[in-house]
């Protein structure tokens, strides 16, 4: 289990589990998400918000997994623009992790911004 920070002051936060960062792999939730200029904003919070919606909407809306990530993390009360940037953080690191055999060494730190 991890622990997201969800505002700037540390006053909140999220769990995530591995199953959450599993279904964001499995649906590709963060794919062509962030803008060029790498900033995670309310308007980015919105657009996952919108896509997962859809999703829930079509076939792919029936797994579980899907319907608990939005309960426990996406549509959580403590989530904004910060909590969203958190976990972009934590899911490359989870992906980096799955790929240390393959050579990769880049690392990504909480409370990095993209920029």
């Amino acid at each position: 289990m991890y622990k997201i920070q969800s505002n700037s002051s540390g006053t909140r936060s999220i769990q995530i589990s591995e199953e959450h960062l599993q279904t964001i792999d499995d649906f590709q939730l963060f794919r062509d998400l962030i803008d060029s200029n790498g900033y995670v904003d309310e308007e980015v919070l919105n657009k996952l918000k919108l896509n997962v919606r859809s999703m829930l909407e079509s076939e792919a809306g029936r797994d579980k997994r899907l319907l608990d990530l939005c309960l426990d993390v996406i549509y959580h009360p403590n989530m904004k623009a910060f909590g969203l940037q958190q976990l972009v953080l934590l899911f490359i690191n989870w992906k980096d992790q799955a790929n240390e055999n393959l050579g990769m060494t880049k690392r990504v730190f909480q409370g990095t911004p993209f920029n």
